[in-house]
């Protein structure tokens, strides 16, 4: 008897022996692991910054052992949501500028400039998110009254695309803006043949090449509070459309220290220096930053009627938007690039510029297939093109159709509408589309970008059946496009995405189950925490 106690005794110690340390196990969870059967589990241990397995309970409990076990309470967990196109730095910048995001009037802009400008004695003023489409008089404002109550301080209000700001004559003046001021791609927008304050797309740059420039301290808290913000959300991977190679080191080196843990896809900013630059040096990629990509701008945004169309605007006949590079040098630089193994991503909102694109890509990318090129937004398409995206990758942000649906049909007509944010066939097209927030043109969160994509209604739930439903997406292929296909357009499917052994152990705990909960309350979901290599970066 004594003997057969000790021999039980000893297997026990040997099984216990048996089992790999591991630095976190999580059970009794409810995981979407987003893999190729897009399979459920209940379990998962991470050593060392991975999934090294994925299972039941009682597989991971009776293979592996931890000093931290986490009891998920049948929580559901998501991989780390990735926002395949948005501007992680901008947002952070925008949190030391006046927040004109929601603004209903453009008296009430006025009002948040005067309580700013109260409070900070600023020498600039500089802020964001006005849309004159949410305003009663849905007219671009012009100047006047900004001259009459700041006579000497130059102000910049951004329009909530980026694609238009509005300046009082003290900013003007920096850049010597007159009725005659032209710029290719641009617009000095007048009235009464004199500057109205507004400058669009291209022409901006006549103003802000004066504008103060931030610091390099100034750079790291706007990277630090956008962290903060997208970690709260549950973001583990952001891609910044548009990056300078200075901001860049920033981020790298931030990241090298561990002060930045949110790992980043850069999209590099278009200049010849830039592509130069880095056409020479090569990718750069760590775990936490990937750089292989430009990112390029065809046309303005549909808002500001900077959209390029291949007919004109139906509410301003004889106007058909504007394409800020030129073709011929667009054609160029793809050449060059097509050329090398970087990715090229273009704004392209209008269907003249998506066409242009389109055909351009194809001709330099001479069918080679797996480049993984994007068209940013890919807004309005013509019928004939979406047939073109079978080697083009679309990347979308849906909040966008449902931020535009008030006054699309107004600038598009009741039949180009049709071809407008249609997030399905251009799935069907392509078999994958990434998805994001464009953030801070939109909101940060992911969860109104799974509403959007999924309902195609507001955050008012308007319209009832949802904007242009034909054209919404399944709740398995938005998650898709918020981690497993945003990784692939990021090259990085085998590396994240997905909850699988050998990646990244990326992943978020959730209050409610976003494949299951009523898609009207998904908006308000909450993030429990967020996980990046296995590290709590966020608990609410």
């Amino acid at each position: 008897m004594k003997s057969r106690l000790l021999l039980l005794v000893l297997l026990f110690i040997f099984s216990c022996n048996q089992k790999q340390q591991v630095d976190l196990i999580v059970t009794n969870a409810n995981v979407y692991t987003v893999d190729a059967e897009f399979s459920k589990v209940s379990s998962f241990a991470v050593l060392d910054g991975e999934f090294v397995e994925i299972g039941t309970d009682d597989e991971i409990l009776n293979n592996f052992v931890s000093e931290s076990i986490i009891d998920a309470e049948g929580k559901t967990i998501v991989p780390g949501l990735i926002d395949a196109h948005c501007h992680f730095l901008r947002l952070g910048q925008d949190q030391a500028t006046v927040d004109l995001m929601g603004t209903e009037s453009y008296e009430e802009v006025l009002e948040k400039i005067i309580t700013y400008q109260e409070k900070y004695n600023a020498d600039f003023i500089q802020g964001r998110g006005w849309d004159q489409n949410d305003w009663p008089e849905k007219t671009f404002p012009n100047k006047r009254k900004l001259d009459s109550l700041f006579p000497n301080t130059p102000i910049s209000l951004t329009r909530v695309d980026g694609h238009a700001i509005l300046c009082n004559q003290a900013a003007l003046d920096l850049g010597k803006v007159t009725a005659a001021s032209k710029v290719d791609g641009g617009e000095v927008v007048l009235e009464d043949g004199k500057p109205s304050g507004v400058l669009i797309d291209n022409a901006e740059n006549l103003v802000m090449k004066y504008w103060p420039k931030s610091s390099v301290n100034e750079r790291i808290i706007a990277l630090k509070a956008a962290e903060d913000i997208c970690l709260s959300y549950g973001l583990t991977t952001v891609n910044d459309a548009g990056l300078a190679t200075a901001e860049i080191a920033t981020i790298d080196s931030l990241q090298t220290n561990e002060d930045l843990k949110i790992r980043v896809y850069a999209m590099v900013s278009v200049s010849k220096e830039n592509v130069d630059h880095w056409l020479n040096r090569g990718f750069l990629k760590t775990d936490r930053l990937n750089v292989r990509s430009f990112k390029f701008y065809a046309d303005g945004a549909l808002g500001s009627r900077g959209a390029m169309l291949r007919a004109p605007y139906s509410d301003k006949p004889d106007h058909y938007g504007l394409m800020v590079t030129a073709l011929d040098e667009f054609e160029a630089a793809a050449e060059r690039i097509a050329a090398s193994e970087f990715q090229m991503n273009t704004h392209a909102i209008g269907d003249s510029a998506n066409h242009s694109v389109l055909n351009i890509y194809g001709k330099v990318l001479n069918n080679r297939k797996d480049r993984r090129w994007k068209i940013e937004h890919a807004q309005v398409i013509s019928p004939e093109d979406f047939a073109k995206f079978d080697n083009i990758l679309p990347s979308v942000q849906p909040t966008h159709a449902t931020s535009d649906m008030y006054w699309a049909g107004l600038r598009l007509g009741s039949n180009r509408v049709k071809g407008a944010y249609a997030f399905k066939q251009l799935l069907d097209m392509y078999g994958k589309v990434a998805l994001g927030t464009d953030f801070p043109v939109e909101y940060v969160s992911p969860f109104y970008t799974f509403y959007a994509a999924v309902a195609r209604k507001d955050l008012k739930q308007y319209p009832e059946g949802g904007f242009q439903p034909e054209n919404g997406l399944t709740r398995e292929e938005t998650l898709k496009g918020m981690t497993i296909w945003a990784a692939y357009s990021n090259f990085e499917e085998n590396e994240k995405g997905s909850i699988e052994a050998g990646k990244m152990a990326d992943f978020v705990i959730l209050e409610d189950d976003i494949m299951t909960m009523n898609i009207d309350d998904v908006p308000n979901l909450k993030v429990q925490s967020t996980y990046i290599a296995g590290e709590k970066l966020f608990s609410k």
